[in-house]
């Protein structure tokens, strides 16, 4: 549930939310990543508590502090785990100061009008409550935009904000994420076109409400900035989006107001096979970059 504490640490943090999200159809990969192959686990109860072994040795890093991460998004499962017998968001915020949040989306709908939507969540009301019970300050929903298609855009903006009310209705700080695919020609269209669309339902917000919004980095530098400024934005927050982690906080740096949350962008460089000091240092390194351009702007 938002505390005034949290609500000031994602507001005026110095740092960048890592988004240690992964679901099960990203998991392989990421795990791959990490230099678990497949080989490795037999059934997907191995693959998580390998992956919920990754994510704790990520939280209990020494750099991992709410010094330089403002906030951390978690998968369900990690939700209902613990770190050394503390449930995962207790341990999070009450031993290293990270506001936790919870990703809420159950994947994308096939693509319409350039665009694919978010798939329905019946059981959302539920997932919510027990998430304000365990101490999530906040949730984070995902969609994609993959053409300059203004009846699409105006589809997904309308349905982050419809789910955004829900949350809201639980005590809870959503984050928007209608992401902009970074290959597509038309980018640049659609980030303009999201921008006015989103400006559009803000000002349909009741007054004293707040959001947050999880954007691709944009194409034009400070593209975002009258949804920085906005009353009723607590925060503006980019996805790496598939950049690597230098050119994503390349991008980040030339964006006023905008803070990190990288998922592959952290963990780029990771390893399991790495002993416990060869990993905080290459987490030390990847977090103070991406601090360090979170805080540029």
């Amino acid at each position: 549930m938002a505390s005034a504490q949290q609500t000031a640490q994602v507001k005026n943090g110095k740092g960048f939310i890592a988004a240690l999200d992964q679901s099960g159809g990203s998991t392989p990969k990421a795990l791959r990543l990490y230099g678990i192959e497949e080989s490795a686990y037999s059934n997907e109860t191995e693959m998580f508590d390998l992956i919920h072994a990754m994510r704790a040795r990520i939280i209990k890093s020494p750099a991992f502090t709410g010094d330089k991460v403002v906030g951390a998004i978690l998968f369900e499962q990690t939700m209902d785990r613990s770190v050394d017998g503390i449930p995962t968001a207790t341990y999070l915020w009450e031993k290293r100061g990270v506001v936790p949040f919870l990703k809420i989306d159950k994947g994308l709908q096939a693509e319409a009008d350039g665009c694919q939507l978010m798939k329905p969540m019946p059981d959302l009301d539920t997932l919510l409550a027990r998430a304000a019970k365990a101490g999530i300050f906040g949730t984070k929903e995902r969609s994609v935009i993959s053409a300059a298609n203004a009846k699409g855009i105006a589809a997904i903006v309308a349905q982050q904000f419809e789910i955004g009310a829900q949350v809201l209705a639980h005590g809870l700080m959503p984050i928007l994420e209608p992401e902009v695919t970074i290959t597509i020609a038309d980018k640049a269209e659609a980030e303009t076109m999201l921008k006015d669309e989103i400006l559009k339902h803000l000002d349909a917000l009741p007054e004293g409400t707040q959001v947050m919004l999880k954007l691709s980095l944009p194409t034009v530098a400070n593209l975002y900035a009258p949804l920085v400024d906005h009353p009723k934005v607590l925060k503006v927050v980019a996805l790496s989006g598939g950049y690597s982690r230098d050119e994503a906080n390349a991008i980040l740096a030339r964006n006023r107001g905008i803070i990190a949350s990288f998922s592959r962008a952290l963990t780029e460089g990771l390893s399991a096979q790495q002993s416990d000091a060869e990993f905080d240092a290459a987490l030390g390194q990847a977090i103070d970059s991406i601090h360090a351009a979170s805080i540029a702007g």
